[in-house]
C-alpha cells in the first residue's frame, strides 16, 4: 500500500555546499530508484541545534515529502544510519489531515511569492 511520508534529516555543517547538495541528491535518487514519488523538497538551510550532536552546534536541515510503499522506509533509514554525514533523521507517515495541511501551506507560500513578484 502506498502511503505519503515526510522525512527530515540534518547534515553535518562541515560539508561544502556542493557536498551538501550531493548528499541530498543521493537520497532523492535512492527514493526514486526504489519507486517513490517525490512530492516536495525543501532546504531549510543552516540552523542552530537545540543541543550539541557529535560536538556540532549547527546543521543543514532538509525535508523530503514523498509517496512510497511502507517497506521502503526501513531501507531508507538503514541508508541514513550508514551515512556519517547525517547527524539526525526522522521519517513520519502523513495522515490525510497532515497531507491537506502541507498542501495548504505550500499553496499559501506560492501565492505570497507570486504576490511579491507582481509588485
Amino acid at each position: 500500500m502506498i502511503n505519503q511520508y515526510e522525512t527530515v534529516f540534518i547534515v553535518t555543517p562541515v560539508l561544502s555546499d556542493d557536498q551538501m547538495k550531493e548528499t541530498v541528491k543521493k537520497y532523492t535518487d535512492f527514493l526514486e530508484k526504489n519507486g517513490a514519488e517525490i512530492v516536495y523538497t525543501n532546504n531549510w538551510g543552516m540552523r542552530k541545534l537545540a543541543y550539541p550532536i557529535k560536538k556540532k552546534t549547527t546543521g543543514f536541515y532538509y525535508l523530503i515529502e514523498f509517496k512510497a510503499e511502507g517497506s521502503l522506509i526501513n531501507d531508507l533509514e538503514v541508508a541514513y544510519k550508514r551515512d556519517e554525514r547525517l547527524l539526525r533523521f526522522l521519517t513520519v507517515s502523513l495522515d490525510k489531515h497532515a497531507i491537506a495541511y502541507n498542501e495548504k501551506k505550500r499553496n499559501a507560500k506560492k501565492e505570497a511569492s507570486e504576490g511579491k513578484q507582481e509588485q
